[in-house]
């Protein structure tokens, strides 16, 4: 069995592909990496809620598995819209890295310094800055994190407002100067685990095999939840929700909501639930969030961005 592993090119989703590869041929399965460029990582001068929140870093992985020329996608479950194309499904979530957010400098940072830039395109980050941090102003920094730091150096800005996994493995652990809580500054639905994309009828043995090698079950349940509940909210990554699930015994438990693109206005709730019934409780959340002023806020948002 030889298993084609499709992935973008920076060096963090190399990573991720590498991470899967190696799990394979622990199983002793052998496995090729292929790299394709997405629309994401073509248009660097754009936030990407202007490019289009749907599949800007899948559409063109996901036509490559379409034509077989690829087995499975990785991905950063982050990256994953909340209701994919048709005959596209996830098979396996890895285990999940710790989820929050942290600040990378090369330069200590004071939340009191009275010009402080962050760098940033994440609509959830700047809404949760301007509710905390109202004083603290925000640039675009896209690119991939090696080239994002290399314009933070070169003056973009004090400091990137990064998720602490993908700094973490790309080993700037020694740059983190701040890092976030997730109970107030709750992270993306899926942050911290990579995501396994597959298309159509893949071969039960070949399934098998890759659920076998990579998921995890403690957090298939967690983002089982969260994308259940991003999915009923129909946010993309130019929609300010946040969704956190943890597991601790035999209580699932779901944090999530929505804030105001100004910081001005949030709604959220944590609901529990069993282990087995992570869907549900996704949508009980969602649903309580839309009837309770996320709707509203959705509203708002969107017409907004329409304006723009």
């Amino acid at each position: 069995m030889n298993i084609k592993i499709g992935t973008r090119g920076s060096k963090l989703a190399l990573w991720q592909a590498y991470y899967v590869q190696n799990r394979l041929a622990a199983l002793g399965v052998d496995s090729e990496i292929i790299t394709i460029e997405t629309k994401g990582d073509k248009i660097l001068d754009v936030s990407i809620s202007k490019i289009g929140s749907k599949g800007v870093f899948t559409e063109e992985i996901e036509q490559q598995l379409q034509s077989r020329t690829i087995d499975i996608a990785v991905h950063s479950a982050k990256d994953m819209p909340s209701t994919l194309p048709n005959g596209f499904e996830l098979i396996a979530f890895s285990e999940r890295e710790k989820e929050h957010d942290v600040l990378v400098s090369h330069q200590p940072i004071s939340w009191d310094k009275k010009d402080l830039v962050l760098g940033t395109s994440s609509t959830r980050r700047i809404a949760f800055l301007r509710k905390h941090f109202p004083q603290v102003q925000t640039v675009p920094v896209r690119g991939n994190l090696q080239t994002r730091i290399k314009k933070m150096k070169d003056g973009a800005c004090d400091a990137l407002w990064l998720a602490y996994a993908g700094a973490h493995r790309m080993g700037y652990d020694d740059m983190m100067v701040h890092h976030f809580d997730p109970n107030e500054f709750v992270p993306a639905v899926g942050q911290g685990s990579v995501a396994i994309e597959v298309y159509g009828d893949i071969s039960p043995e070949k399934r098998a095999v890759i659920r076998q090698a990579v998921n995890d079950e403690k957090a298939e349940t967690c983002l089982t939840a969260e994308r259940s509940f991003l999915k009923v909210m129909n946010g993309g990554c130019s929609i300010p929700v946040f969704g956190r699930a943890q597991l601790h015994g035999d209580t699932l438990s779901l944090q999530g909501g929505i804030i105001s693109l100004d910081g001005k206005t949030q709604v959220s709730k944590t609901c529990t639930s069993l282990p087995s019934s992570a869907t549900q409780v996704g949508q009980t959340l969602a649903q309580y969030v839309l009837d309770h002023g996320g709707r509203e806020i959705l509203d708002q948002i969107r017409k907004q961005q329409a304006e723009e």
